[in-house]
């Protein structure tokens, strides 16, 4: 790992492609030709020493769907690594209000109310109060750590209901989803249901002698009622379902009271939140200000540990988890502002500054890449890859990233080809959007550093194959 990438730091300026490429971008093109009609292609590819072997309209703009996520964690990595003491997004904590329970998220992503919860557990701030009192008040959710952001702009309003859409805050919990299963009924009578009661279920649907499953369930934004539709067959197996939480500091609060009542601590009062306004200028006494000039002066009762930042950084890229990244983004902001999403994107701009990245070639407007609005050009992307191996949080980053046949969202592609284990890449996929961007071991054992995205691919095809084999014949000619 230490030779790829002293390797990679050899040259940081692209150079323009060499005429013995040729004949290589001339199969790489036939490969990308099998596309669906109308699939728009920008790629880059680039050799130890910076030069460009392949280039298909590399300053070309593209949506980059989570590729984005290699410039939110390289982020992370060069805002947060090098403090010495736990960054501003600390472990969630609880304090009393006089009768009142606060929970108070500060940024943390693996916060978990799970019964077998082993780190980072809701529970331990429950056994904490159970220690302190035997009845409390209201219990308030707290998440005004960050701006009340829950969702950045350009994300398609039908992704909310699912988990890929789930609402961003300081007080996160259980990756703020809820799980659903559906098992068939007897004939004749309404499927059932098994969840956490937070949500009430409205169930017309019907369970069938024979037939498809047709399960689906829709929710309004900021409503507790689910409803499920469709069918499902005696006898086939029970569907399982990820849904998001809209108000995540709620559903903290909710969870907690569950706990308490565990323990006999009798809760009188009822659930309440705390958030911040989502635009920081409307409190400019938060704008910079450090994490102990915004926390209460009553003192905390008890606090949690976060994780390392590499954990979040390795879940929010090996398994494209858009909620780290979002929360990622955020930490970042709160370094340098209010942790808003505008705040995180001033330090994304700054590194890519460091990085030689020309401002043209991206414009982001979240974390994840879930947001249509979102730019990037395979050549800025190359750049930014080949700048933050030469980092020394580079090999920590790049150990973050899927790899072909093997794990992460890469697990399933390059199967048994010669790319497999020798590919690390971040995938990315939205509607018509496919991508892949990142290092690859070519036949002559050479690294390349590479970016390949695909837009406007029509709705009934894929292109998932058709950049494998790109990537192959890369592979294979390098």
């Amino acid at each position: 790992m230490t030779r790829l990438f002293a390797a990679l730091a050899l040259a940081c300026v692209l150079t323009p492609v060499p005429a013995t490429a040729q004949s290589l971008q001339r199969r790489v093109e036939a490969a990308l030709a099998q596309a669906p009609q109308g699939t728009r292609f920008g790629m880059v590819v680039v050799d130890e020493k910076g030069r460009e072997i392949v280039a298909l309209n590399p300053d070309g703009r593209f949506i980059p769907a989570s590729n984005t996520k290699l410039f939110t964690t390289a982020a992370a990595y060069w805002t947060l690594s090098g403090m010495t003491q736990p960054d501003a997004a600390g472990g969630a904590a609880v304090r009393m209000e006089g009768k009142d329970v606060v929970l108070v998220g500060n940024g943390d992503a693996r916060l978990s109310s799970a019964p077998d919860c082993v780190a980072d557990c809701l529970s331990v701030l429950a056994d904490a109060i159970a220690r302190r009192t035997r009845a409390v008040r209201n219990i308030i959710g707290d998440d005004t750590a960050f701006p009340d952001q829950r969702w950045s702009p350009g994300r398609s309003w039908n992704n909310i209901p699912g988990w890929s859409g789930t609402a961003v805050s300081a007080l996160s919990m259980d990756d703020n989803e809820v799980r659903l299963k559906v098992s068939p009924g007897p004939a004749g009578r309404q499927p059932l249901v098994e969840m956490l009661p937070y949500y009430t279920v409205e169930n017309p649907a019907v369970t069938v002698a024979s037939g498809p499953t047709t399960i689906s369930y829709d929710r309004d934004i900021n409503s507790k009622v689910l409803r499920i539709t469709g069918q499902i067959a005696a006898g086939a197996p029970s569907k399982s379902v990820r849904l998001s939480i809209d108000d995540p500091a709620h559903y903290a609060a909710w969870r907690l009271n569950t706990l308490l009542e565990a323990r006999g601590v009798h809760v009188t009062g009822q659930l309440s939140t705390r958030h911040r306004a989502s635009t920081p200028m409307d409190d400019p006494k938060l704008r910079g200000a450090s994490p102990a000039a915004r926390a209460p002066a009553l003192p905390v009762l008890a606090r949690l540990t976060p994780p390392p930042l590499a954990q979040d950084v390795t879940v929010a890229n090996k398994l494209s988890q858009n909620l780290y990244a979002e929360l990622l983004l955020r930490r970042v902001g709160l370094q340098a502002g209010s942790g808003s999403i505008a705040d995180g994107q001033a330090r994304v701009d700054a590194m890519l500054a460091s990085a030689g990245v020309r401002r043209t070639a991206y414009d982001f407007a979240d974390g994840s890449g879930m947001s249509t609005y979102n730019r990037v050009a395979p050549r800025g992307t190359v750049r930014l890859l080949r700048w933050a191996a030469t980092q020394p949080w580079g090999a920590a980053w790049r150990a973050s990233l899927p790899v072909a046949g093997v794990e992460g969202t890469l697990a399933r592609r390059f199967n048994g080809t010669s790319l497999q284990g020798r590919l690390f890449a971040k995938t990315g996929t939205l509607n018509g959007t496919s991508a892949l961007s990142g290092y690859l071991v070519g036949k002559s054992g050479r690294t390349l550093t590479f970016s390949l995205i695909a837009n406007d691919v029509p709705a009934d095809g894929s292109v998932s194959r058709v950049i494998d084999a790109a990537l192959l014949a890369v592979a294979e000619g390098s």
